[in-house]
């Protein structure tokens, strides 16, 4: 295997030789592909240049980075998936088809040894959301062990050394841009990626006028709520559909705040996210009985939207959500 090499940040010219027969389907994207295993590309990791060679035995974790290799029909190239009991059944996922391909490696925490049982040559995830120093999985750790590594656009604005700023949703298209330049599919990413910027903008054209609504997204929490802030996809999800998340100024991915500043917000639209683990329905329940939040105008209006875990967390199912999310919206807008 390759180690991935750290190159100047004005990298050489590589020219691959792509040639696709693109045959889709409702359950993924089946390619044919001429660019050999030994091909290389420079693309970025973070804000940091890295050489690549073309993956073969490829490891993702959760959702979102399995659907961006099926989205651009890379089965083929993904030996298994790491899988949190917080994601849905992959049994529901639009690329049923590409998981039952590749093998289930876990429903933990993404781990080195995992990675190296698994003679893996590259993996797939975000900084601080598979990848973490405190569990020793790194992408510095994972070049000493000869293991490619890539991480989600949406999760580097705090990678320590090689920071890159992205807003959610351009994140999205930057890892289908990347992940086409690395496999060799750079014509099927362009597709991909034309094709859920024309679906956003078909929701921004028909999203209600005025005020955005002021929506508040509950993840979990008791003693503190944990919500989403600005560097993740539901605040775009929101900001498209013709809202503002009211946390959408807190700098950071998923953060937690305090009962007060909810309050103080009076969202009119609470978002819920739903975990496989953790049903949206305990989550509305708690928001209607806790003495804090029973009195806000999105609980006392049942103003209630739940979003699933795989349309929050970076990965095409965001465009899903925010098409879902949209219609909600329009339809308080038009009722309200």
């Amino acid at each position: 295997m390759m180690t991935p090499k750290t190159v100047p940040a004005t990298p050489r010219s590589v020219v691959l030789a792509v040639a696709g027969a693109f045959l889709l389907s409702a359950c993924g994207a089946q390619i044919d592909e001429t660019t050999g295993p030994d091909s290389r590309s420079t693309v970025q990791r973070c804000g940091e240049a890295v050489e690549y060679t073309v993956p073969q035995r490829a490891v993702v974790y959760e959702g979102g980075s399995a659907d961006k290799l099926f989205a651009l029909g890379l089965a083929g190239h993904v030996h298994g998936y790491v899988m949190p009991p917080a994601n849905p059944p992959v049994s529901q996922s639009p690329w049923a088809a590409d998981y039952e391909r590749v093998e289930f490696l876990s429903d933990d925490l993404l781990n080195r040894e995992l990675v190296a049982d698994a003679q893996a040559d590259l993996v797939v995830a975000g900084w601080n959301s598979g990848f973490s120093d405190t569990r020793g999985i790194t992408p510095e750790i994972l070049d000493t062990l000869g293991i490619q590594s890539f991480m989600h656009a949406e999760s580097c604005f705090n990678y320590p050394g090689f920071p890159e700023r992205h807003t959610p949703f351009e994140g999205l298209y930057i890892d289908l841009e990347r992940l086409g330049k690395i496999f060799g599919v750079e014509g099927r990413a362009a597709d991909v990626i034309a094709g859920y910027r024309k679906r956003v903008t078909e929701v921004q054209q028909k999203a209600p006028s005025g005020e955005p609504v002021r929506v508040f997204l509950y993840d979990s929490g008791t003693d503190q709520p944990f919500t989403a802030a600005g560097q993740v996809p539901p605040t775009d999800i929101i900001r498209f559909a013709g809202g503002v998340n009211v946390f959408a100024d807190v700098d950071a991915r998923w953060a937690g705040v305090s009962w007060e500043a909810v309050v103080e917000s009076a969202p009119e639209v609470i978002v819920i996210l739903e975990y496989r683990d953790a049903p949206a329905q305990e989550k509305i329940d708690l928001l209607k009985n806790h003495p804090a939040t029973a009195s806000l105008p999105a609980v006392v209006s049942d103003n209630f939207f739940v979003l699933d875990y795989n349309e929050a967390i970076s990965g095409p199912r965001n465009i899903d959500g925010l098409e879902k999310f949209a219609e909600y919206l329009r339809d308080y807008a038009a009722t309200g």
